[in-house]
């Protein structure tokens, strides 16, 4: 999201044979100044800013700085979908029962915001998404809060849907990690598969014994996921990554058939794991304390329901 202090940016919006000049600062600025400029009713209808030129979707603040000044844009209403044709029409309608809908969507999330603030941890990327993109004004009517409250409420959601991308990147890049690593240690993999009889049975009478309680405590579900998954931390529930987390490194790797390093990466992993799901658990109560611990200001107390009727 961009700074108070951003410089605003000449943009030129298209309509049809129709070009306006617009300056903003922000992308929610002209957005705003599109919808009044082409007298679109943004109560009922969701403006989509596209570039004219291809009809790459604008829906980032920090992509749209990284736009030139005079950047052709068009708008489109609700799920319209840009294509060639829409260089000369300019904007088109959409049904009134698919608007209806999207309105009925956010409505329905905004009330239960308004009942448990705690279930934005719960809410899709779709969802947070949606209550990002409804008007400040009407969301802060809905939930019978100022305006500047919601804005930092709308903040917070953006800032979950960040945390939540940078999280699905690091997965990615931690899968990446773990099979080049998988790859590089084929050679040293295959040669732990010939180790002879001979050698096996140098380990201790308890060692075995420890290692065949291991293989009874790990189900065969469990053993197949930390095989199979690429990251299987993310599909054990809390118990089974505290079991994998507190046992023996060389009796695990010896278990799964891995060389211990990787058998350590795993358990680093569930323990990064297992602490994470701790963290978002005790956010969760502190946020429930707090939405039990203030009510919301009724409708009929707050300035902001009274500006629409």
């Amino acid at each position: 999201r961009p700074t108070a202090m951003a410089e605003p940016k000449r943009c030129l919006l298209r309509d049809g044979k129709d070009q306006y000049g617009l300056a903003a600062s922000s992308l929610r600025e002209l957005r705003r100044k599109a919808g009044d400029v082409l007298a679109i009713d943004k109560a009922k209808e969701r403006i989509t800013l596209v570039l004219a030129e291809d009809g790459t979707i604008v829906d980032d603040e920090d992509y749209f700085l990284c736009l030139p000044s005079n950047t052709k844009f068009e708008a489109l209403i609700n799920r319209e979908n840009w294509s060639g044709t829409s260089r000369d029409s300019g904007i088109a309608s959409f049904p009134l029962d698919e608007v209806d809908s999207a309105a009925e969507k956010w409505k329905q999330l905004a009330t239960q915001l308004k009942n448990d603030l705690s279930s934005i941890i719960l809410m899709s990327e779709e969802d947070l998404q949606v209550l990002i993109d409804v008007p400040c004004s009407e969301l802060a009517e809905e939930l019978a809060q100022s305006q500047s409250k919601v804005q930092g409420l709308q903040d917070a959601l953006q800032h979950v849907l960040d945390r939540r991308e940078e999280e699905r990147q690091s997965r990615q890049v931690l899968k990446l990690y773990l099979e080049t690593l998988e790859n590089e240690n084929s050679k040293k993999a295959a040669e732990s598969k010939t180790v002879s009889r001979k050698e096996m049975d140098v380990v201790d009478t308890g060692t075995s014994s420890t290692e065949a309680l291991l293989r009874r405590m790990l189900s065969d579900d469990i053993c197949a996921v930390l095989k199979k998954k690429p990251s299987p931390e993310l599909f054990l529930n809390s118990k089974d990554l505290e079991l994998v987390m507190k046992e023996d490194t060389q009796i695990l790797a010896s278990v799964l058939g891995w060389d211990k390093q990787k058998a350590e990466a795993l358990q680093q992993a569930c323990n990064q794991e297992l602490s994470k799901r701790l963290e978002q658990m005790q956010a969760l109560h502190s946020l429930r304390n707090i939405s039990k611990g203030k009510k919301m200001v009724p409708r009929g107390d707050c300035p902001s329901s009274k500006r629409k009727k």
